[in-house]
């Protein structure tokens, strides 16, 4: 068996697919890439049992069958390559040969049959999306999922998907996103949970695609289909948490600031706050809005007064400086909204200005009570 092909070419899909692998996998056979040679197709998976990626490559070749490369060793050989076409011979005494310009390289291969399958979906529904709302969907949520392994549903992104638009949600207790598109929906109702690694593997190939990407999903399993790629995932079990239910719906005090402004203004004055709370303090009253935060511990403080837009009552809340840090730096626009109802009660934010037609945003995160 023995097929040609470009160093770069195949050295940037296999980046990608190595994002799959596991540093410590229980199957030895799951340290390597899987080649699958159909005449001048290359099909090149990775999986770690509960996510499988495969590509499809154009070769010079006019063999066919199946070996499992070492990753590792293999990645690393190729990125020492400038761009030249390399032969890969495999031979029967179990070592596939690489030839370049410059020279010769074998390394060993299990045999092709040992690599786990991957799941085939039975009677899926499915969905297009855009390569890029995706990407944008994901990015805007991802960063408050959970990492509680006794509560996994939310260490996900929850996928709600109906006729009238797409909804992506995430959380772990203390903050919580919501992201919607009204102008995309799907065929029909459907909700899943989706796992965090499968996500960001996507996230970073689909930033700035314009391909349109199939989602096909049915009780326990997600399948992405794009370009020249597809990525199977398992689904995490469970019933995700009832997250309508946690958003106040009546906020009578808003408050209207520069996003840019705030953001810098919580950076400085978080570095003052306690290390085990990270907690600042917003008092707002009239058209100022007075940050602080005070380590007792170290006799640490710092306060900053800005000029914000504010209607309501005089209040003082406390946050986690980290979630409202999070939570800015995920949103790209230049003026935000926070609405309070009570100091504690959940604070709403959203962005006022920088979403596209369709799309909304809201951003919840939990108070945390304040030593008077």
């Amino acid at each position: 068996m023995k097929f040609i092909v470009s160093s770069t070419y195949l050295l940037k899909q296999l980046q990608v697919l190595g994002g799959v692998i596991n540093s410590s996998n229980t199957l030895p056979i799951l340290d390597n890439f899987l080649f699958d040679i159909d005449h001048s197709k290359l099909t090149v998976s990775s999986s770690d049992l509960e996510t499988t990626m495969s590509s499809v490559l154009d070769i010079e070749s006019d063999s066919e069958g199946s070996v499992a490369i070492p990753a590792r060793l293999l990645l690393d050989t190729l990125k020492t390559f400038p761009e030249q076409p390399l032969t890969f011979v495999i031979e029967d005494n179990n070592t596939v040969e690489i030839s370049s310009n410059h020279g010769k390289y074998a390394l060993a291969y299990a045999d092709g049959a040992e690599f786990p399958k991957a799941i085939t979906l039975e009677e899926p529904s499915s969905t297009t999306i855009a390569g890029d709302i995706l990407a944008t969907a994901i990015s805007k949520t991802i960063f408050a999922a959970g990492n509680d392994d006794l509560r996994p549903v939310m260490s996900g992104v929850f996928f709600q998907f109906s006729t009238d638009n797409l909804t992506f949600v995430a959380t772990d207790a203390h903050k919580l996103v919501k992201y919607t598109r009204q102008d995309v929906s799907a065929s029909q109702q459907a909700e899943f949970i989706m796992p965090k690694k499968p996500l960001t593997l996507l996230k970073g190939i689909l930033a700035a695609s314009d391909e349109n990407v199939t989602i096909e999903y049915n009780e326990s399993n997600a399948k992405f289909t794009f370009e020249n790629t597809v990525l199977v995932c398992r689904l995490i079990d469970g019933k995700y948490p009832n997250y309508e239910a946690v958003i106040p719906k009546e906020n009578p005090n808003k408050l209207s600031i520069d996003r840019s402004q705030f953001l810098s203004s919580v950076k400085r004055v978080s570095i003052f706050s306690n290390k085990t709370t990270h907690q600042i303090r917003l008092k707002i009253a009239g058209a100022e809005l007075n940050i602080s935060a005070e380590d007792i511990d170290y006799s640490n403080k710092a306060e900053e007064r800005l000029t914000c837009d504010y209607q309501g009552d005089d209040m003082q809340i406390g946050f986690n400086s980290r979630f409202l840090t999070e939570m800015l730096n995920n949103l790209n626009s230049d003026q935000v909204q926070l609405e309070m109802s009570m100091p504690n009660r959940a604070g709403i934010l959203t962005p006022i200005d920088g979403l596209d037609e369709g799309e909304h945003v809201t951003m919840l995160v939990m108070p945390v009570m304040l030593n008077s």
